[in-house]
């Protein structure tokens, strides 16, 4: 059973799976704190949700990346992960905090694009951050 587990392909196909169970896990708790809802908006095309929300998939891909690489376990892949995704998502509600002229939910739900880019930045550069430290 040793030799099953140790098979590059599945391991490849464990840390795949996981990661996509998380991801979804995830995606559901960014909406949850989100005042509009992800998939409503993109289906209407607004293209600053889309941004938004395509960081945090970057951004929670991103961090996965760096755990696969530097941990063994699946299940230790997925604590780190967990950590990672905890970190970026208090990002998110500093970034809120940071802009206290405009609230970041509403100008995205609004489409403009303008905050939906910087969110999208930020998820993502915060990810290498997070990641650079797992």
């Amino acid at each position: 059973m040793d030799q099953f587990w140790e098979n590059e392909y599945i391991q490849i196909a464990a840390n795949y799976s996981v990661v996509i169970l998380c991801m979804v896990v995830f995606l559901a708790i960014f909406e949850m704190v989100t005042k509009y809802k992800n998939w409503e908006e993109i289906k209407k095309g607004n293209l600053a949700v889309a941004m938004a929300t395509g960081g945090k998939i970057f951004g929670v891909a991103n961090i996965f990346r760096h755990t696969i690489k530097q941990h063994d376990s699946v299940l230790t892949m997925v604590g780190w992960g967990i950590y990672g995704f905890m970190l970026l998502l208090i990002g998110y509600f500093i970034f809120e905090f940071l802009t206290p002229k405009f609230k970041i939910d509403d100008e995205i739900q609004n489409d403009n694009r303008a905050v939906g880019l910087i969110s999208m930045v930020i998820s993502i550069g915060l990810s290498y951050v997070i990641g650079a430290g797992i």
